[in-house]
């Protein structure tokens, strides 16, 4: 099975990115009965990709109780949010074939966020010092109406870590904005109660973030905003 998203002819789509080798960002890890791990790749126009590759890495569920590659949901994730409008990595390629001992390989290849950084990182580099109080608001803003869209949508990140929340400045002074998207998208659900997955969301990000007291209240602000409504369990 292989999902569209490259250049490269259908026959050969998954060996030509099987085969290609790069710098792990993410080693190769033992989890889910499997293994996962994500290098950075060059495609020929110099466009830089992020692939995330797998080996027996699967999940169940009661639609797939006897297993699914992992990136499928993930992929079936990214499709969802960018018709939400949720800002995520743009997909190059999502493919997943058995190999010679019928398990699971798989492959998910997006482009590189450029210019985007953790939000762990980005205060940790000085973003307090570096930028305004009004640009902090914006990215607090744009980072609210995301994830109000995520869950209304009835999705839940179940990941929702600072080093999952990526952010860009764009522009200088006044007129600089802050655009956020969301990465790691491996766990996410869909859930029945959009309250839900917005309450386990918010409070995994309070405790897994480096948002300040502050800060935090005004993303809760916007975020209801956005939202339409308070959250249970949220200060």
């Amino acid at each position: 099975m292989a999902v569209e998203r490259s250049a490269t002819t259908a026959a050969g789509q998954f060996d030509h990115f099987w085969q290609q080798q790069g710098e792990w960002v993410e080693e190769p890890n033992q989890r889910r009965g499997g293994e996962s791990g994500v290098q950075r790749l060059n495609d020929e126009s110099g466009q830089m990709l992020y692939a995330k590759r797998q080996i027996g890495h699967i999940y169940r569920s009661l639609m797939h109780p006897f297993g699914r590659p992992t990136v499928l949901r993930e992929y079936d994730a990214i499709n969802s949010f960018e018709q939400l409008g949720v800002r995520v990595p743009h997909i190059v390629y999502c493919g997943v074939e058995r190999d010679a001992d019928h398990q699971w390989r798989a492959l998910l290849v997006s482009k590189a966020l450029d210019g985007f950084e953790d939000c762990d990182s980005w205060y940790a580099n000085g973003a307090r010092e570096r930028y305004s109080e009004a640009l902090h608001e914006r990215m607090l803003q744009d980072l609210a109406q995301n994830l109000a869209r995520m869950h209304r949508g009835h999705w839940q990140h179940g990941c929702l870590y600072g080093k999952h929340v990526f952010i860009k400045v764009i522009g200088e002074g006044a007129e600089a904005r802050a655009e956020v998207a969301l990465l790691d998208l491996e766990k996410c659900r869909r859930r029945i109660s959009c309250q839900r997955a917005a309450a386990n969301d918010l409070k995994q990000l309070r405790r897994h973030s480096s948002f300040n007291d502050a800060e935090w209240r005004k993303l809760l602000y916007f975020y209801q905003r956005a939202f339409g409504s308070a959250v249970k369990g949220l200060e």
